[in-house]
């Protein structure tokens, strides 16, 4: 084996330790924001408006559930790339520690003996003054390399514990704040809702720009105690935590294009008004799920679609950041499953769809251009 292959062998195996430090760093930081929603959690249980300390809670919860499992993915991933290299030098690490032991096991005078005689024996002693420092720095790094992915598994058995944890008391508040909504009093209502007049609309409509079409057409719900929505534009947070999937216009694996937004997320997320607004719509709407729309303002509308639960109801003023309904797949019970999710990528167990819209005097316009990031989590 010349030095070339014994360098390369090693190299493979040699890169920093920088992976396990972020995801250290990360799960542990992930953990902190945990505690935290758990004081939280605690306190809300006095808190003179326990929904809107127990909605804090939840998103406190979401924020640091999504945070831990990017520590365990980061983790998950460079023990990944470590054992990879491992085996895919399985064979030339093998042989080159049987030359090794060969030459600790040899005699002095053996391994100074060459064939080809005094010359053939200068050549291999100056081939070995080479290749031993250079061996014993890469032996180094494979040392550090194993110390590395100890401490990685280290790390994701503390996580998916913290994870395992925490996802009960993320559960556990989620039903707290549902238990709130249903004990408080009604929001105030900001014009009356014919209950009746709706249902037959709903009834009469066959799709949601149908829908939004009317609400646009009909007379304002928007208070004039609400605050300027255009004064709002690009910093809106996003109503759900989650990932874009399509852009504004983005046709999907169907080939069908829709003039808003579609986010991923994780079963049973919270979804929020991103800003103080009347609830124009709220309940089941043929093939959506349920949907919201709220209008923030004169001449705007703001579409969600795809909610399993629904916490508002039609005629209601929603506060910002104000809880409107939870996405479908309920608690995420299945700790095996999802840590199983987790493992695999960041993506891998975000399950459920949101569908967002906004509409300026009937028009479907970009939400990305009014939420902060572009619109991308």
């Amino acid at each position: 084996m010349n030095l070339r292959a014994i360098t390369l062998a090693f190299v493979l195996l040699a890169s920093p330790v920088r992976a396990e430090f972020d995801a250290g760093q990360t799960a542990a930081q992930a953990a902190e924001m945990l505690e935290q929603a758990g004081f939280a959690l605690l306190e809300a249980q006095g808190a003179r408006d326990r929904v809107e300390a127990l909605t804090q809670t939840v998103r406190a919860y979401e924020e640091g559930l999504l945070a831990l499992r990017e520590g365990i993915r980061q983790a998950a991933l460079r023990e990944r790339t470590i054992l990879m290299a491992f085996d895919a030098e399985r064979d030339r690490l093998s042989r080159l520690l049987g030359v090794l032991q060969s030459i600790e096991a040899a005699p002095a005078p053996v391994v100074l003996m060459h064939p080809e005689g005094p010359l053939g024996t200068a050549r291999a002693g100056m081939i070995l003054s080479e290749v031993t420092p250079a061996v014993a720095s890469q032996a180094r790094a494979l040392r550090a390399q194993l110390e590395e992915l100890a401490a990685l598994r280290a790390v994701q058995d503390m996580a998916l514990r913290d994870l395992s944890d925490a996802l009960e008391r993320a559960q556990d508040a989620r039903t707290q704040l549902s238990q709130a909504i249903a004990e408080r009093r009604m929001l105030p209502e900001n014009f009356l809702s014919d209950d009746v007049a709706m249902t037959q609309l709903v009834d009469s409509v066959d799709s949601l720009d149908t829908l939004s079409a009317l609400l646009a057409q009909s007379p304002p719900a928007a208070s004039p105690e609400l605050p300027d929505f255009i004064s709002a534009r690009g910093a809106l947070p996003l109503p759900v935590l989650g990932t874009q999937l399509r852009a504004f216009g983005e046709a999907d694996a169907a080939g069908v294009a829709r003039p808003g937004l579609v986010y991923a997320t994780r079963a049973g997320a919270l979804v929020t008004a991103p800003w103080p607004a009347s609830v124009r719509y709220a309940g089941p709407l043929l093939d959506y799920g349920n949907v919201i729309i709220l209008e923030p303002e004169a001449g705007y509308l703001l579409v969600l679609a795809g909610l399993d639960t629904v916490y508002v109801n039609t005629g209601v003023v929603i506060p910002a950041a104000g809880p409107l309904g939870l996405m479908p797949g309920g608690a995420e019970s299945d700790t095996e499953e999802l840590i199983v999710a987790t493992l695999q990528g960041s993506g891998a167990a975000l399950s459920e769809t949101l569908y967002m819209e906004l509409r300026e005097n009937g028009v479907p316009v970009d939400p990305a251009e009014w939420f902060i990031g572009g619109g991308r989590n």
